[in-house]
């Protein structure tokens, strides 16, 4: 449910907005000159200011500036995702990776990877987006209660034991495409992962779009998601057509979990830590609980690239390991309190 206070952003929203975006950007800043090779910071603000060596430049901009972008864009979809999803389904347990939305995503992902490795890169987004949507759906479709005095309800611990299964279920179908095609295990790894590893120019000018049209989406619906965590009947009363409204922001929040698969794989538990953690800095009215689940999803995204980059180098550790190794106790807390 909603929590008390003003619905447009407060005085400490905006400060922590500001605090979180000025630690991305310091982050952003020293991953730059993380990797095989370091970079000293001061040889990092040269090439930031267009000064330093050609090999200096080519390495901080041409390598590792474009994995940073997808990374920080990744990481600000998936939280934008869940914290649309929790509002939606007004269940504090629901995240793209943990109802078949991620899952659906990156199965897709892979079968259209190694299916036509020489199409256009273009198409990758869009058959993510139909993986999504139909690995949402079936956990939908398994979830719901057809009879009784519940029908049509769903339940939150219901919803996240289906979505559990579903994702398993489609996982094990990914291993099982990529064990018949191992020829593409390298392109298709990193969606089993969770990694922004090998990410280049072209995937951080392909994922760009899709944020600047989808993050503002998001931050559309604030005032919508608000209605709708006032239940279905007040929120009819006070004029809101709750069925588009709920086909709108689900199609948003799937959507943006889509796109974001394509980046950077499939990156466990972001979508469920930072809308809760947003949620606890800042309250549950959406005006505030959005734009900060989106900073402190793309600082808990670049923070595990970077720690994984930092930890055992040459060797990189992907970031959905880190994302995973907080988020799964995490999530045995929420579903124990919710149980």
């Amino acid at each position: 449910m909603l929590t008390p206070g003003p619905a447009f952003p407060t005085a400490r929203a905006v400060t922590l907005g500001v605090l979180l975006a000025a630690a991305t950007l310091v982050l952003a800043v020293l991953a730059l000159g993380i990797g095989a090779v370091r970079t000293p910071p001061g040889d990092v603000l040269q090439v930031i200011l267009g000064r330093g060596d050609d090999l200096t430049r080519q390495l901080v901009i041409d390598l590792r500036a474009p994995r940073i972008v997808v990374a920080v864009l990744a990481g600000a979809m998936f939280a934008a995702s869940g914290a649309v999803l929790q509002g939606v389904i007004r269940n504090p347990l629901a995240s793209p990776d943990l109802i078949g939305v991620g899952a659906g995503a990156g199965l897709a992902a892979t079968v259209f990877l190694l299916a036509w490795p020489g199409s256009p890169p273009g198409g990758l987004p869009w058959a993510a987006l139909v993986g999504a949507w139909a690995g949402f759906g079936l956990v939908l479709l398994l979830s719901r209660e057809w009879s009784g005095p519940r029908a049509n309800a769903l339940h939150p611990v219901r919803l996240a034991l289906v979505g559990v299964a579903v994702a398993a279920a489609l996982g094990a179908a990914q291993q099982l495409v990529l064990v018949r095609a191992p020829d593409g295990l390298g392109a298709a790894l990193s969606f089993l992962t969770g990694s922004v590893y090998g990410a280049d120019s072209a995937r951080a000018a392909r994922l760009v779009p899709w944020a600047l049209v989808l993050l503002p989406a998001a931050l559309l619906l604030s005032r919508t998601l608000d209605v709708l965590n006032l239940g279905e009947d007040l929120a009819t009363s006070l004029g809101s057509r709750v069925n588009v409204a709920r086909l709108l922001s689900l199609t948003v929040a799937v959507a943006l979990a889509g796109a974001a698969v394509t980046g950077a794989g499939i990156l466990g538990f972001v979508g469920l830590l930072a809308p809760h953690l947003a949620r606890r800095l800042v309250g549950g009215r959406h005006a505030r609980l959005l734009p900060i689940s989106m900073l402190v999803g793309a600082l808990l995204v670049l923070a595990a690239d970077t720690l994984g980059r930092a930890l055992l180098p040459p060797l990189e550790v992907p970031a959905g390991l880190f994302t995973t190794l907080v988020g799964a106790p995490y999530f045995l807390f929420l579903l124990r309190r919710t149980a």
